[in-house]
C-alpha cells in the first residue's frame, strides 16, 4: 500500500504541474498561434500610427491655405481676403459665383489724357459684370496699328493683384511721350486696343477693349510705356 500510495501522489503532482503550464502558455497567446514575448499590455491596444511633423494635416493646410488666399500680382498665392483664382474661376465673392479675369466683355474701359502729369493717358476699367474680377498684371495696349506692346514700369508693380468688385474700377497709366522732346518716332494715332492678361501666360483672354481717343488722337513716340492696373487713380499717375 505504500508504493501504491506513493505512485498515485507522483502522479497527481504530474498531473497539476502539466495543467499549470498549459493554463501559463494559453495566457501568454496572443490569438494568432505566436507567442508574445514579455509584451507590454499598454502598447497593443493604444499604439497609433507614427506620423512626421505636418503629416496628416496637409490637405486640410491647403484647403486653408486656398481659402483664405488672394492672388499677387504675379499670379502666386499669397494670406488675403479670400480672393483666388484664374481665368473665370476663383474664390467665391459676395457678390455671388466665382471671381473671373477682367476683361473687355464684363468691364467698360475709357482712356483720357491727363494735363498732369504731362504727356500721360490714364486708362480707367470699371466692372460691368455681376461677379468679381481680376486686373492681372498690366495692359498690353496696342496704339493704331502698332505691331508690338510698350514696356511696363517695374518699379509701379503692385504687391497684389487689382481686384474689383461689381462697379469697381482699376486704373493705370500710360505714359505716351517723352516730356523732353527726346524720344524718337514720334506719330499721331487715332485708335487704341487694351488687351487684358491672364494669371497665366497660357490663359486665354480673348476679348479686348477699344476706349475712345480724342478726334485729333495722341501723339506717341518711342518711349511709351505703361504702369501695372492699380487698385487707385493716385497710384496710377505717380508713374
Amino acid at each position: 500500500m505504500s508504493s501504491v500510495h506513493t505512485s498515485r501522489t507522483r502522479l497527481l503532482t504530474t498531473a497539476a504541474a502539466l495543467a499549470i503550464g498549459a493554463l501559463s502558455l494559453t495566457a501568454c497567446d496572443d490569438g494568432s498561434g505566436v507567442r508574445a514575448e514579455d509584451a507590454s499590455p499598454s502598447t497593443s491596444s493604444t499604439a497609433s500610427p507614427s506620423a512626421s511633423p505636418g503629416s496628416g494635416s496637409s490637405s486640410q493646410d491647403d484647403a486653408k491655405t486656398g481659402a483664405d488666399a488672394k492672388p499677387t500680382a504675379n499670379g502666386t498665392a499669397a494670406p488675403g481676403n479670400g480672393k483666388t483664382g484664374s481665368g473665370g474661376s476663383g474664390g467665391s465673392h459676395k457678390s455671388g459665383g466665382k471671381a473671373v479675369t477682367c476683361q473687355g466683355s464684363n468691364t467698360k474701359t475709357v482712356a483720357a489724357p491727363l494735363n498732369r502729369p504731362v504727356n500721360h493717358m490714364l486708362l480707367t476699367v470699371t466692372n460691368t459684370g455681376s461677379k468679381t474680377c481680376y486686373l492681372y498684371t498690366y495692359p498690353a495696349v496696342q496704339f493704331g496699328e502698332a505691331q508690338s506692346v510698350p514696356p511696363v514700369i517695374e518699379a509701379s508693380k503692385p504687391q497684389a493683384v487689382v481686384t474689383l468688385a461689381p462697379g469697381e474700377s482699376g486704373y493705370a497709366s500710360v505714359n505716351l511721350s517723352a516730356a523732353d522732346g527726346s524720344g524718337k518716332n514720334g506719330h499721331t494715332v487715332k485708335s487704341l486696343t487694351v488687351h487684358f492678361q491672364g494669371r497665366t501666360a497660357d490663359e486665354d483672354v480673348p476679348s479686348a477693349a477699344h476706349p475712345s481717343l480724342p478726334a485729333k488722337g495722341v501723339y506717341v513716340d518711342d518711349s511709351l510705356k505703361v504702369t501695372y492696373w492699380q487698385q487707385s487713380m493716385d497710384t496710377a499717375i505717380d508713374w
